[in-house]
């Protein structure tokens, strides 16, 4: 094979698609790709970003549409391009050599292998110059040093392999002493004054807060709840949140959440969502309940895609950062008038001076309106003016696993803000995904354009999408959502687990195209690891499964594996946190026994459950935890259990609200 050109004009992510027209000889990654590094001799330059990534875009003008840069790329190299969404596995491997190599990480990512795929060299952005540099310096290497090149590789894909390990075993026994110390030390690490978690860049903690609140409603901490109130509080009101039209940045460049990296994530909106969306349950925040709503609409208008979600809106808009969103005193006077304009520069903090670049505002909500009819009407016309601007790409893959993230969300969100809409958007969602991203009985990962590409779904894929249709399950309880769940978790249950070691999971399918190493990451990041969205899918699937003893000794054993970085590192565990907040208290069970959706009782159910409940209704014998459950004297019944030890039915809210205090 003789790499002649580029090859990426049919390339299923727009990432990708991106670099079609550069003069660089693009391969995706394919064993073709290094076997033509093997038959020329010549090592991989492996180039891994996404498409909303605002330096990723700056390094391909400089470098990649460069004519000068692509002949020397081409003359030397094996120029393989990747998208980190659409192939986490591989961003996984390479990332992992990245900060070893360098002390940090990051995308673009610029990677140099041999031919079979080893990395001797590592690193994130360079400009022009330096990437010159060094693009001769690492050919004259291979060229005159090779032994030191393949002794290198040799010595980093052994670090990987042992780093690929996973967790060692004999972690401390999940029992609520282990999250009040996991959750001590997330709340010394809080910025008290400023919300959120450690120093800039402030990423927003999605899977911490819904844990913290989780442990909230199992110990009424006033200290946690707190806690999870200033964050999101301090987020809503900061720049990191569009004012306008709903829905986060990816993360806040300074401290205090007032400017963002522009680019706006499936999967940080949608496990937002789920956390707002709690937040107003658990505790009637005007605020939180306001951002779900405005989220959960901007997952529904500005993602949706063909009944699913899109990737990504992106962080520049023509190649500038933040063009869309920012505002000047004199733009809010000409879109609003003199008074409305300077009303909305006080409101919104937007200054002369500017919180961004070149006089510029990011848009805050320090303080709610004093009149908030005019709020609407000002925010309104805002929208509608910046709806002529020229707007920012959207990245329209779909990943299954962060669809499953949305699918979770809006259902859940549609209980506690009693908004069927949201429900019906989930089980679009679910429909389409399941139509199209199972082929042959096997989860594919992503999609464009209603046509799935060729790569294996890991392990979130298979966890989160089965989490999802099991929610759709529980709020629906249509069986066809109970199904198409357990198909994925024995999926992934064949082809993912460590047989050696039960509760541990690879992150990629024992059938998938080998890599350097394969890849096994426990660690919680800006998405959770697939191993601890399998414990939270195997936790579900336990108490609502045909056979639900399989399911509940596997969610145990992968909670164990999992209480080392409870114990060690709780921040890098936040959804691990969540799920054994929820399993120290059984976890909780609340079969309705009803003829309607619509019953009061089960109305009053979903609202006082806490996160991570399992909640069903239904008939008599119409799920497992309805099986011999019947209505009482010809009432609604809730049947609460805590693990395998239950209550005598109750046919009151009240009755209701005392069993669950007793049962925490």
């Amino acid at each position: 094979m003789s790499a002649t050109g580029n090859a990426l004009g049919g390339a299923t992510s727009p990432y990708l698609r991106q670099h079609a027209d550069n003069p660089v000889h693009w391969l995706q990654w394919s064993a073709d790709a290094l076997g033509e590094a093997e038959a020329r001799d010549v090592p991989i330059l492996l180039s891994v970003g996404y498409a909303a990534c605002h330096w990723c875009h700056v390094m391909a003008h400089e470098s990649f549409a460069d004519d000068e840069v692509a002949a020397v790329m081409n003359a030397d190299f094996v120029c393989i391009k990747v998208d980190r969404e659409e192939r986490p596995d591989i961003d996984a491997v390479y990332m992992n050599a990245t900060v070893a190599l360098t002390g940090q990480g990051g995308w673009p990512m610029t990677c140099f292998l041999t031919p079979d795929g080893r990395p001797f060299f590592c690193g994130t952005y360079y400009p022009k110059a330096a990437f010159l540099e060094l693009l001769a310096a690492v050919a004259d290497a291979w060229r005159t040093r090779r032994a030191e090149v393949e002794e290198a590789s040799t010595s980093i894909a052994g670090e990987l392999q042992s780093m690929a390990a996973g967790l060692p075993g004999g972690g401390p026994a999940l029992e609520p002493g282990l999250c009040d110390h996991a959750v001590a030390a997330v709340l010394r690490d809080e910025d008290v004054e400023r919300g959120g978690f450690g120093r800039a860049p402030k990423f927003p903690p999605s899977a911490l807060l819904e844990a913290l609140l989780r442990d909230y409603e199992r110990t009424e901490s006033a200290a946690v709840l707190d806690t999870v109130l200033r964050t999101c509080t301090a987020m809503a009101r900061g720049g990191v949140y569009d004012q306008l039209a709903g829905g986060f940045a990816r993360y806040s460049t300074d401290e205090s959440w007032v400017v963002p990296h522009f680019e706006k994530m499936l999967y940080d909106n949608a496990l937002l969502l789920r956390v707002y969306a709690h937040v107003w349950r658990a505790t009637r925040n005007r605020l939180a309940g306001r951002v779900a709503r405005e989220t959960a609409r901007f997952l529904v208008d500005g993602l949706g895609v063909g009944g699913m979600f899109a990737s990504s809106l992106d962080a520049d808009t023509d190649g500038v950062e933040g063009l869309t969103y920012v505002w000047t005193p004199a733009q809010l006077r000409e879109a609003l008038g003199d008074a409305d304009g300077q009303w909305a520069a006080e409101l919104f903090g937007v200054s002369d001076a500017g919180t961004f670049e070149h006089g510029s505002s990011v848009l805050q909500l320090r303080a709610d309106a004093d009149d908030p009819e005019r709020f609407e009407r000002v925010r309104a016309a805002m929208r509608d003016a910046r709806r002529a601007r020229p707007q920012p790409a959207r990245d329209d893959k779909v990943i299954a696993a962060w669809n499953g993230f949305a699918i979770t969300a809006l259902a859940e969100a549609s209980v506690a803000l009693d908004s069927p809409e949201w429900l019906t958007a989930a089980t679009d969602c679910a429909r389409a995904i399941v139509d199209l991203h199972v082929v042959d009985g096997r989860l594919r990962r992503a999609s464009l354009g209603g046509r799935v590409g060729d790569g294996a779904a890991v392990l979130e894929d298979h966890a989160a999408l089965a989490t999802g249709l099991l929610t759709l399950h529980q709020v629906t309880g249509d069986a066809e959502w109970l199904t198409s769940a357990t198909a994925l978790l024995d999926d992934a249950m064949a082809h993912f687990a460590d047989p050696d070691r039960p509760g541990h999971w690879f992150d990629t399918a024992d059938d998938a195209a080998a890599l350097v190493v394969r890849p096994a990451d426990p660690v919680d990041g800006a998405t959770p690891a697939g191993a601890s969205l399998m414990a939270e899918a195997l936790q579900a699937a336990a108490h609502l499964a045909p056979d639900p003893e399989r399911y509940a000794r596997l969610a145990d054993a992968t909670l164990h594996a999992g209480t080392p970085i409870l114990e060690k590192a709780p921040r890098s565990g936040g959804h691990w946190l969540a799920v054994a907040e929820a399993a120290v208290r059984g976890p909780l069970q609340l079969a309705v026994a009803c003829e309607s959706a619509t019953s009061d009782l089960l109305s009053a159910a979903r609202f006082l459950a806490p996160g991570g409940a399992i909640v069903v209704w239904g008939a008599k014998d119409s799920s497992e935890l309805l099986r011999g459950r019947d209505r009482i004297g010809g009432r609604d019944a809730v049947y609460v259990c805590r693990g395998r030890t239950c209550d005598l039915p109750v046919t009151t809210g009240d009755q209701l609200l005392v069993a669950l205090r007793r049962a925490v």
